[in-house]
Formats: C-alpha cells, structure tokens, sequence
C-alpha cells in the first residue's frame, strides 16, 4: 500500500503546486496551436511549421525580445519530435555539462537509434569557447541543437555555430496577441476587467506576454484587497467581521464572488515600464536617432536620445555619434554643427551626467534643425575610390618640400606662388597631379551657409566648378 500511497502524495503535491505557480506558467502552451502570435513561423505553410510537420526540424536558434515564447516553443518543437529533450541555461551551464550531454547522446544513438535535443537557453551568454564545445556534435548531427537568445546572435554566437543553425527570429506580440493572452488569464483565474483596464494593461506590456501575465496576476489580487477591503452593499460592521474571518473563508468568499479587475488596479501593478535594451538595441536604436537627425525630426531625435540615457547607455559614445554626424550629415550647410557637437562631448567629459544630458539635448536639437550637406563626405568617397582604382599621380614639382637643403637643386618648389601675397588671398595654381587637373570630387550643395562659400569659390576661379 506504501507505494500507492506515495503516488498519491505525490499528485496532491504536484496538484497543490500547479495551483500555486505563476500565471504565466500555468497558462503555458501544450500544443503549438495555443502559442498566441508568432504566425509567421507557426501559421499554415510558415517555414518553422513546415519543418516540424515533416519533422525534419535541425539545429535552431530562436531570436527574439524577451516574453515571446523562446522557452515554450522549443519545449513543444521536442515533443514533436522522438528525440530525447534536455535542457540547459548558459548562465549555469560549462564545458564539462555539454561533454557529458554528448557522452550521454552518443550512448543513446547507439542502444536504441534515438537522437537528442539540447535546448540551451540565452545562450548568448556562453563564451568562444563554450559555444566551440558544441560544433561537432552539432556539426555531425549527434545534437540537434535550439538557442535561444534575446540578443542579436549575428554579434553573440560563433559564426560556425550560427552556420549549422537555421535562425528564426519572433517578434514581439502583438495587441490582439496580447488581448488574447489577458483574455486566458482573466479566465484562468475567473475574473472580469474593464476594457480600458486591458488596453492599458497591453500598450504597457511592450510585446511582452510573460510582463502582461505576470501584471495581470498582480492586478488581479489588487482587485481582490480592494473587494476584500469595501465590498458593495457591506456595513461598517460586516467590514469588521470580513476582516476577522480566518484566511479559508476569505478564500471561500472571493471564489464565490466575480471579481472586476479596474483600470486603477493595472496601473498600480504596471508601476514603471522596464525597458528593453540589450546589445541589438544598442544598434538599432542608435541607427533611428542618426537618421532621425539626418532627416531633420528634432522630436524622433530626442525620443531616441531619451531612450538611451534611460537605458544606461555610454554618454561619451551618444556624444562621439554626434560629432561624427555634424560632419557627415549636416558639413557645411551650418559649420557650426561640428563645434556644437565637440562642446557637448567636451561637457560630457567635464560635467557628466545627469547634467549633460541637457549639453546632448542641444546638440541633437541643433544638428536635427540645421540644413544638411554631406557633400564634404561624399567627396572624400569619390577621391578614396578614384585612388583604389589606381588613378595614383605625382606631386607636382611646385608644390613639393622645398624647406631643405639641396631642395631647390631638385626644383622642389619651383614655380610655386604664395597664396597669401596675392591681394585677395588667392592665386590660380595647379594643386593636382598631371592629369587629374579637375576630377570633381566636391559636388557642392546649395544649402545652408555651403551656398554662401561656394558662391564666393565660384568669383575666384571665374566659373563654376565641375
């Protein structure tokens, strides 16, 4: 009898512990069709399904931001499959566990044919060497291998690893995703939310099914104190007696009551929105506000500008993108825009932050507003491609050093006129080599400040530039 006596131990534990897990956890998907978004992998026809129904799925790795079911979806691809499923975290995991995972998966193929999944989670965080563990098995089949990782795993996986994968990015989930998911956990726990309660709870979940679940379940038992606390229709002293109640018949009661999660009840359990920044946003979000200031949008700038010093991100490196676009986007349509851009990396360095955030906020409102020329950039492309093409002339004898000795006897120099002794400062002279007299590198722009200088270069050659 002890036997079954445990057995049965052990169900009333495992059902007293599914009963308290998270949300999240218990509104986990069991087949591939429950998993909320993601349709462009899982849909009919979509390439991660099509793989799965021929079963010929290979070595994977799921990338996408945090709550979009990386964990979930590779734990179901497993269980399509026959092979055997083990699971790892490249936070705890070394060397020594994928040798004994591979000792143990070579084992298996041999007795009984059956292959292995090793499911490694963030594995981004597994170094050079950890990752090179893992090629040859993966390399010879032995491990059918599915990462997964929120950062971008061009920059954070080995590229021979990422060649023997098949990447498939998920993508935040949508608000009809989302509204789905609210929609299974206020069931899940029997409970109603006003519409705007739910809208609110979605736009601030970010894509995020696990913060959405994880909110609700929090709101959901802010709105069951306050039920607790001043039910409709209770008297002073029925308060009174509902909080001496023992703890049972409070549960009791709250199960027999339909409990309305409030927009007030959200906002208390969102609190301040995390925001998401790792390593792939530190590109991409730099690369909107570059070109947020280079299309000359002040607001898209500084909202960009906003999210990296929310995020923590290197105040010097924001200040360094700035001057470098001075020069690149907005030259010399406003010439100023570089001295603005180097004061506030040189305030950067002398104030820090907080405070030069505002020296940062000016520069990136001066350089979004001022008129903008790449035309110096464009022209060293041409001059640096006309050289790699071999046009590569000699330094005219006028123009080569003559301030040594026996310089002149070379004719280095000769010929040269000094520019400043001419009245206005200027003389007509060759400056290129023989044959490349006017190759028309500068393509000048007529905007800005650029316009008056050119026009100015234009009366001095006496003619326009070509």
């Amino acid at each position: 009898m002890e036997p079954a006596s445990g057995n049965l131990f052990t169900a009333g534990a495992d059902e007293i512990r599914s009963k308290r897990a998270p949300l999240a956890d218990r509104l986990r998907p069991e087949t591939l069709s429950d998993i909320v978004g993601q349709g462009h992998l899982l849909g009919p026809g979509a390439p991660l399904a099509a793989l799965v129904e021929a079963d010929r799925l290979s070595s994977t790795i799921l990338w996408g931001p945090p709550g979009t079911g990386k964990t979930t979806l590779a734990r179901l691809l497993a269980e399509t499959s026959s092979k055997e499923f083990i699971a790892l975290s490249a936070v705890s995991a070394s060397v020594k566990d994928i040798r004994q995972i591979t000792a143990a998966a070579e084992v298996r193929l041999e007795t009984n044919g059956r292959g292995t999944i090793l499911f490694l989670d963030e594995i981004h965080r597994f170094n050079k060497s950890q990752q090179d563990a893992l090629l040859p098995s993966v390399e010879s089949g032995l491990l059918t291998l599915i990462g997964a990782t929120t950062e971008n795993p061009y920059f954070e996986v080995n590229a021979p690893l990422m060649s023997r994968s098949t990447l498939f990015q998920l993508e935040p989930l949508t608000d009809f995703a989302l509204q789905e998911l609210a929609t299974r956990g206020l069931a899940e726990e029997g409970c109603t939310a006003d519409p705007a309660a739910v809208s609110h709870l979605v736009e601030y979940s970010s894509g995020d099914g696990r913060r959405l679940l994880t909110s609700l379940e929090v709101a959901i038992a802010l709105a069951l104190s306050r039920g607790s606390q001043s039910p409709s229709g209770s008297s002073d002293s029925d308060n009174h007696q509902q909080q001496s109640a023992d703890q049972q018949q409070s549960a009791d009661q709250r199960e027999n009551t339909t409990v309305v999660v409030e927009l007030v009840d959200v906002e208390a359990a969102l609190g301040t929105t995390a925001q998401r920044y790792g390593v792939d946003d530190h590109y991409d979000v730099v690369s909107a506000f570059i070109k947020s200031i280079r299309g000359s949008d002040p607001d898209a700038a500084l909202h960009w500008l906003a999210r990296m010093l929310s995020a923590g991100e290197d105040a010097r490196f924001i200040a360094r993108r700035l001057v470098v676009a001075a020069s690149e986007d907005v030259g010399l349509a406003d010439p100023t825009g570089l001295l603005v851009a180097d004061a506030a990396a040189r305030a950067v360095e002398l104030v820090g932050l907080p405070e030069a955030r505002i020296n940062l906020a000016h520069a990136t409102v001066h350089l979004a507003l001022a008129p903008k020329s790449n035309t110096a950039y464009a022209a060293l492309g041409r001059a640096t491609g006309e050289l790699s093409s071999g046009s590569v002339g000699e330094v005219p004898q006028h123009l080569k050093d003559a301030s040594y000795r026996s310089a002149s006897s070379l004719g280095h120099g000769e010929g040269y006129r000094y520019p400043h002794s001419a009245p206005d400062g200027w003389v007509a002279q060759q400056y290129l080599p023989d044959g490349m007299e006017n190759p028309g590198y500068y393509q000048p722009s007529a905007h800005g400040r650029e316009r008056m200088m050119v026009e100015l270069w234009m009366q001095r050659t006496q003619g326009e530039p070509e």
